[in-house]
């Protein structure tokens, strides 16, 4: 009997030990199956965060083609850009000057209107007749691309011409967009005709014989056009597809690590300097670009038409950058780490002390902070899809725009946090000395 009651004495430690071999067994069980499932996730991580900068391009490239309003609003400032204004005044005065007979100039001029010619030419017929002239008709077309009507009329051409875009990409089809194999141009015939009645009106009768002249402006000059068309068509058919992909693919890697927030931080922070990458290659081919213009082509109408035409890509390049980062200090702020229990300590602290203030002020809650602090996380998750929700419906989110959104959910959560604090217990009230009885 005593040995049978020495053995169950000691069964429980042995029951003991064998539980740990047993977890220790599946741990190293266990462990090739995570091994797995975190390098497949890492390289979905990865994968993910080298379709982010193309994802960016192919959003560009959708809605510079599909949103009419967004084209527009890309090449509108373009009119009031005095070195596009420049640029197109020389080549509407090249266009002219190539038609304009200047021997049968002075032949077809009355002598009546020959004064008023003198005068606009500046008092110059002798033998600098064709300087003075050309700078005549500058002068003209410099004033007619300063114009309110100039601005007008470009707005309305590209709005109209925007049906053609899609074809221009291809470098197939008509219209006034034109694709060759190194440049995109636009055509300025109406702006030539406009140039021409105003040389009629200032006298120089010669103009009117000048027959419709259809000539261009360079919008974009680069020896690889030919072969960016390509990738721009391919980044277009891509569409809003290639972004849906990026983000699957994070999320994917994410949801197979093992340490989840720690991989949604990386991942995160991952498209943020991939993206931005990106945003240094347009500064970088800017430079590139600009220094190997063609001769003839203006550097300033150039360096201007190549901002206008990736403004809207930079700003979604700071888009990106923001939403990774904010995203990440996010995971980050709400994880186990001793650093961030330290930021969270000094968040609850703070606005536990102005909650105590508020309280010694005569501030009550009322029923709100027992049900606050009874449906705190309901709360708390609503607000996190309220925010995402508001950044999905807005039309084009900007870096500015994230940061604004997050502002605003950290504001509602420290409202949230305030009106769920529990108030700190008062004093019970001094008591007062018992009243003397009177003599």
């Amino acid at each position: 009997m005593a040995e049978g009651n020495a053995h169950d004495e000691a069964d429980p430690s042995d029951v003991r030990e064998l539980r740990a071999r047993v977890a220790a067994l599946e741990q190293e069980r266990a462990r090739p199956r995570h091994r797995v499932r975190s390098a497949l996730g890492a390289v979905l991580i990865v994968l993910g965060c080298l379709l982010a900068p193309l994802s960016v391009l192919a959003a560009w490239a959708a809605d510079q083609v599909a949103d009419t309003d967004r084209y527009v609003a890309t090449v509108a400032p373009l009119a009031s850009n005095p070195a596009v204004q420049n640029a197109v005044a020389n080549r509407a005065t090249d266009a002219l000057m190539s038609h304009l007979d200047l021997p049968a100039l002075l032949a077809d001029v009355t002598p009546a209107d020959r004064p008023r010619l003198q005068q606009a030419l500046g008092g110059r017929l002798g033998d600098a007749l064709e300087s003075a002239v050309r700078s005549f008709v500058h002068d003209q077309a410099l004033r007619i691309a300063g114009s309110d009507a100039f601005r007008t009329v470009w707005i309305d051409a590209n709005r109209r011409v925007h049906s053609s875009l899609d074809k221009a990409l291809t470098g197939s089809g008509g219209g006034a967009v034109q694709l060759t194999n190194d440049s995109v141009s636009l055509d300025i015939g109406p702006l030539v005709d406009r140039v021409k009645q105003r040389l009629i009106d200032s006298g120089l009768s010669v103009a009117q014989h000048i027959p419709s002249v259809h000539t261009d402006f360079t919008l974009v000059r680069s020896d690889q056009v030919g072969k960016v068309k390509t990738y721009v068509r391919l980044l277009e058919l891509a569409g809003n597809w290639l972004p849906v992909l990026a983000v699957l693919l994070v999320a994917a890697g994410v949801l197979l690590s093992v340490r989840r927030r720690r991989a949604l931080v990386a991942g995160c922070l991952g498209v943020a300097v991939a993206t931005g990458f990106l945003g240094i290659a347009l500064r970088v081919f800017r430079v590139f670009y600009l220094d190997r213009l063609p001769a003839g082509v203006s550097p300033g109408a150039a360096a201007a038409v190549y901002d206008a035409l990736v403004h809207f890509l930079q700003t979604t390049v700071r888009m990106v950058i923001a939403l990774g980062v904010v995203v990440a200090l996010a995971a980050w702020l709400t994880g186990p780490g001793r650093h961030a229990g330290l930021v969270r300590r000094l968040w609850t602290s703070g606005i536990l002390a102005v909650r105590s203030t508020a309280d010694h002020a005569g501030l009550r809650t009322g029923p709100v902070g027992p049900f606050v602090r009874r449906y705190r996380t309901w709360l708390t998750w609503l607000l996190v899809a309220v925010s995402l929700l508001v950044y999905l419906l807005w039309p084009y989110p900007t870096g500015w725009v994230v940061v604004g959104i997050a502002l605003c959910l950290l504001f509602a959560l420290a409202v949230v946090e305030f009106l769920a604090a529990v108030p700190p217990p008062q004093p019970p009230p001094a008591e007062r000395p018992p009243a003397r009885a009177p003599a």
